[in-house]
């Protein structure tokens, strides 16, 4: 699973890689441990432009009867996601880009967990894959929410976990956004790991396995 990462570029970086933002930019905060049911800087199409928005990180379906389904979907699983009632409409229409610099997986050995951080080698932004939706409350609040997709690891993941966000090439990613692309004949290619060599990984301090902690020191590599 996908289940914490960071952002903490420029905010001039990131425009300039993603598209002109729908919000002020003070709005955007840098942050190292970004958690579920935050949220989350993405980019989605409106048919006409690509838009950089928020999320909400928790899929909730249109039909859904009670938001709390949310913290059950942060993920969703490649392979399958064309199969469940509670994205298969969103992979047809409603796709987004989950923007990032790196992301978290914890390591299992004998004795306890080892929280890694991994990154592009070139340590450029990148967009995990993913999923929106909106749900109007009872009260008529409009909650539009987001999950990411996973797929099985590619080498250096393998090492360290079952299974990896869905980080799409950069020149796939319009396709992925583009609103007329609905079959999953269509998106299938794009649903793999990355290709291996893209990637590095190091430990980080175990601070980072709480969400109430968010600061540089949690990229530092251990030993450094």
């Amino acid at each position: 699973m996908c289940g914490r990462y960071s952002l903490f570029a420029n905010f001039m970086e990131i425009e300039e890689r993603f598209g002109e933002a729908t919000f002020d930019s003070e709005e955007y905060e840098e942050s190292y441990n970004i958690a579920p049911s935050q949220m989350v800087l993405s980019v989605i199409n409106d048919g006409l432009k690509n838009r950089l928005g928020f999320l909400k990180w928790g899929l909730v379906p249109s039909w859904a009867k009670d938001p709390k389904v949310g913290f059950k979907m942060i993920n969703a699983r490649a392979e399958t996601v064309h199969e469940k009632p509670s994205f298969r409409e969103a992979l047809k229409k409603k796709r987004c880009l989950i923007v990032a610099d790196s992301f978290y997986e914890w390591k299992r050995t004998e004795d306890r967990k080892i929280p890694m951080r991994i990154q592009m080698k070139n340590n450029e932004l990148f967009a995990m894959a993913g999923l929106w939706e909106s749900w109007k409350s009872p009260s008529g609040e409009l909650v539009h929410t987001c999950t990411i997709l996973t797929t099985e690891p590619n080498d250096l993941m393998s090492t360290i976990h079952d299974r990896m966000p869905v980080i799409l090439k950069r020149a796939d990613e319009q396709t992925w956004l583009n609103p007329a692309v609905k079959t999953i004949d269509e998106l299938r290619p794009f649903l793999i790991p990355l290709e291996n060599g893209l990637l590095e990984a190091y430990e980080v301090s175990d601070k980072v396995n709480s969400p109430k902690n968010n600061a540089p020191d949690l990229i530092v590599k251990v030993g450094e």
